[in-house]
Parts: C-alpha cells; sequence; structure tokens
C-alpha cells in the first residue's frame, strides 16, 4: 500500500493530518479571540490598550470581518498562483508570526500590524484546507459527509481547548502569554502539516497555469492602504468600521442585483434561485452580528456584571464563550439524526423554516440577556446561568442555519457563480463580525442603564426577522425550484 493509500479506520491518513492542522489553527484563533476584547477594553494598569469601548469594537469588529473576506483573495490566490497545499502552509506562517507580535509588548500601531498577519494568513489558511479535504473524496457519496464530519470535530477540539488555555493564560497570568500560546499552537499546526505532508500527495497541488496577478496586486494593494490608514491615524478604527459596512453592503447588494436581474444567461428558475440566496445573505448577516457579540458584548458581561466565582475561585470571563463550543460538540449529532427522522416522516422543515427558527433562538437568547441585564442595573452580579442558557441557545439557533445555509448555497447557486456565491457565504459572515464590533462600541461603563435596552435591540430584530421567514417561508420555497 502506498503512502497516500494508507487509511485509518476507513479514511486516508491524509484527513487527519488536515484534522490536526485545523485543530491547531482553530485552537489559536477562538483561543486569541476569546482575549482579544478584553485586552483592548481593560485598563494599562493591567496591562492592557485601555481602548473605550467603541474604538475597541470597531478595531475588534475590522479584523473579525477581515478575516472573512480575505477567504476570497485566499482562494484566488490557491486556485491561481500557489494551489491549496502551499497557501495552507504560508497561511499558517503568516497565523504564527501574527501571534507573535501580539506576544510582545509593544505600540497599538505594532498590535495592530500582528492582527493584520493573523487576518490574512486565515484568509489563505481557511479558505483552502476544507477545498483539500474535499479533494480526498473525488467520488462523494457518504464517506465524504462523514470526512466533513470528522474535520468539523478537529475545529471544535481546537475552538474549545483554545479558549480554556489562551483564556486562563492571558487573564490571569498575563495577556501576552496568551498571545504567545496561539503562537505556538499554530506552529504545532505547522510541523504536522509539514512533517506529514507526504499523505497530501497529488491534492492541492500548484495550478497547472496561472492567471494574471492584476487582480491579486490590487487586493494586496488595497489591503496595505487601509492597514496603513488606520496604523499612521489617517483613518481611526472607527471611521473605517462604519465606511467597511457600507462599502461591503453596498457592493453585495449590487452583485446580487446584476446576477439577478442584469445576466441575460441565466434562466428565470436559476433568477429566483439567486433571489433566494440573497434572502439567506440577509438572514446570515442579522444572525451573526447577533451571534458573534460572545467575544464583545458578551465578555464584556461575563467580566463586569457576571458573578464568576465557583468554590472559592473566579472564573476566567473569557471561558464563557467555550460554551458555544459544547453545546456544538454535543448536539451536532443529535440535531443531523433529528432532521433525517423528520425527512422520513415527511416533517422535516424547509430552509427559510430552520433559518427562522435559528433567528427566533437568536431573539430568545437576546431576551435572556435583557432580563439578565435588567437584574444587574441595582449594582449586583448576574449568576453564570444567564450567559450560559444565551449560548445554549444561539448553539441551537447556530445548528438550524450554519450547516444548513452553507448547504443551501451549494445546491442554489448557478454553476455560474458557484464559487463566487460561495464566497458570498463568508461575506455575510464578514459583515455579522463587523457589525457585532461596531455594536459593542454603545455598552459604556458609566451608562449601565442603557444595556437592557441594547440587548433588547437584537431581541426584536432576531425574533422579527425570524418570524418572516416562517410566515414567508412557502413562497421563498416555491422560489427554489424544487430544490430541497
Amino acid at each position: 500500500m502506498s503512502v497516500k493509500e494508507k487509511t485509518l479506520f476507513g479514511h486516508p491518513m491524509g484527513l487527519y493530518v488536515l484534522f490536526f492542522t485545523e485543530m491547531w489553527e482553530r485552537f489559536s484563533y477562538y483561543g486569541m479571540r476569546a482575549i482579544l476584547f478584553l485586552y483592548l477594553t481593560k485598563g494599562a494598569s493591567e496591562g492592557a490598550m485601555g481602548l473605550p469601548e467603541d474604538t475597541a469594537g470597531a478595531v475588534y469588529g475590522l479584523y473579525a470581518a477581515s478575516v472573512y473576506l480575505l477567504t476570497l483573495p485566499g482562494g484566488w490566490i490557491a486556485d491561481n498562483v500557489l494551489g491549496q497545499k502551499k497557501a495552507i502552509w504560508w497561511g499558517g506562517i503568516s497565523i504564527m508570526l501574527g501571534h507573535l507580535i501580539l506576544a510582545l509588548p509593544s505600540t497599538p500601531s505594532v498590535f495592530f500590524l500582528g492582527l493584520a498577519f493573523v487576518a490574512i494568513g486565515t484568509g489563505l489558511l481557511k479558505a483552502n484546507i476544507s477545498s483539500v479535504v474535499g479533494e480526498l473524496y473525488p467520488e462523494g457519496g457518504a464517506k465524504r459527509d462523514a470526512a466533513f464530519s470528522i474535520f468539523y470535530l478537529g475545529i471544535n477540539l481546537g475552538s474549545f481547548f483554545g479558549m480554556f488555555i489562551v483564556g486562563y493564560l492571558g487573564e490571569k497570568v498575563g495577556w501576552h502569554y496568551g498571545f504567545g500560546a496561539a503562537a505556538f499552537a499554530m506552529l504545532f499546526g505547522l510541523i504536522n502539516f509539514r512533517v506529514n505532508g507526504k499523505y497530501l500527495a497529488e491534492v492541492g497541488e500548484k495550478p497547472a497555469k496561472k492567471s494574471s496577478l492584476t487582480y491579486l496586486y490590487v487586493v494586496i494593494g488595497l489591503l496595505v492602504v487601509a492597514a496603513l490608514s488606520v496604523i499612521t491615524g489617517v483613518l481611526d478604527s472607527i471611521q473605517l468600521a462604519n465606511s467597511m459596512k457600507y462599502i461591503i453592503s453596498g457592493i453585495t447588494v449590487a452583485y446580487f442585483f446584476y446576477i439577478g436581474f442584469m445576466d441575460k444567461s441565466l434562466t428565470v428558475v436559476e433568477r429566483k434561485r439567486v433571489g433566494v440566496l440573497f434572502i439567506l445573505f440577509i438572514a446570515i448577516a442579522i444572525f451573526w452580528s447577533g451571534f458573534e457579540q460572545a467575544a464583545t458584548t458578551f465578555t464584556i458581561f461575563a467580566d463586569r456584571h457576571t458573578d464568576r466565582m465557583a468554590f472559592g475561585w473566579e472564573m476566567p470571563a473569557s471561558w464563557f464563550q467555550n460554551a458555544n463550543s459544547l453545546f456544538i460538540l454535543i448536539f451536532s449529532a443529535p440535531f443531523a439524526a433529528l432532521w433525517v427522522w423528520l425527512n422520513k416522516r415527511n416533517l422535516d422543515p424547509n430552509v427559510p423554516v430552520k433559518f427562522g427558527l435559528g433567528l427566533v433562538q437568536l431573539g430568545l437568547g437576546f431576551f435572556v440577556m435583557y432580563l439578565a441585564a435588567e437584574r444587574v442595573l441595582d449594582g449586583s452580579l448576574a449568576g453564570m446561568g444567564w450567559l450560559t442558557f444565551t449560548y445554549l441557545l444561539h448553539s441551537l439557533g447556530e445548528l438550524c442555519i450554519s450547516p444548513v445555509g452553507l448547504s443551501s448555497y451549494t445546491k442554489l447557486a448557478p454553476k455560474k457563480y458557484y464559487s463566487q456565491m460561495m464566497g458570498l457565504w463568508f461575506v455575510g459572515a464578514s459583515l455579522g463580525n463587523l457589525i457585532a464590533g461596531l455594536f459593542a462600541g454603545n455598552f459604556d461603563e458609566e451608562n449601565i442603564n442603557a444595556m437592557p435596552g441594547l440587548f433588547m435591540q437584537f431581541c426584536v430584530i432576531g425574533a422579527v426577522a425570524g418570524l418572516v421567514m416562517i410566515l414567508f417561508n412557502k413562497q421563498i420555497k416555491n422560489w427554489m425550484g424544487g430544490i430541497k
């Protein structure tokens, strides 16, 4: 048996190489994310940056949004220049260097440069590692689905342990020790990828023909200009974040309009499906804008307004974010089995209904936070159960939206625009992250009376959006042209 044919539990060894590479990368990403907003907002006396909430929220939003936006040029670079494996390798190196920069006490400008390295590297790695998993199973089918389930397990294991270890080191030992742990995690991923790369022979190779590099130069140029504008103070982070919000929204609307109305090569059925994709895009942007407040407003609430004492020991505020990973690990398999069980009985909810249920659960989670915020107005602390229950509702909502939405995009996208539509899925996540960061800027420590109202805003937005999806599910389903 050749190296590339070697298997473990019926799957090629290459799958486990990618499993551990992604696990360590997610360890570094989610671990660092768990403490990032705290580091940005804590005072200098605590060894942190001491930024105002609005500035910190904009910085976080720009960083998280960039991670997803950069998957688009990351995929293009792999397809046309490097190939997937080299893109993963260089992306991992960029991530590690970024975390190393974050681990060194320095000026804010250097710190932001470190974030830029992490974002660029994640855009390269994240865009391509899943593609290589798919290449290992050219026959498709149930085995390929099982492989992605195994791969998804690696993602959640990495995030679970990353938040625990980086969160503890960052809050209890020192912020830069936490960032350093993230760098070491990516180093372990790179070592695994290099040492065991023999099991990935003939997949993710360099493209046979290279396309023009004009697009690549334009993208890199824009990124450099944007980064330098923030680092040198020509534009502050709030200005840039607000501008990006409108730019991303405007370009996306124009793009969907062009495909749905201007491209005469598409059939009427395909155009209606593009309309459905646009509706789903709005839904996922709303969902992620609420869900991703785990790293911002919920972390503020955990740090400032939650009683975190357990058996005489104070739990790190960042650890609450880990509830999502834990609930996903617990409920992923039961949810998958539930959809199959309902489908056999012709009771499986259609895509718009599943999206609606996810958005309603998002709203319910914020209603729980509204009740918790009301309890702390008199100066008392909320119990840990409030945040935990909110994370449970949001995790169940994620299982209704994230895998369902990704699958729907693969089914509904016109073949002519398949890859571009998949890229727009990540743009929805990018926009949601950006809004989540900007929203966190409203949480002023000097005005906690506004906190319940802020949570109620997202409760209403999520619940109303979900109910609209459920109410109009038949019309949306009809536009899907028979696709379930």
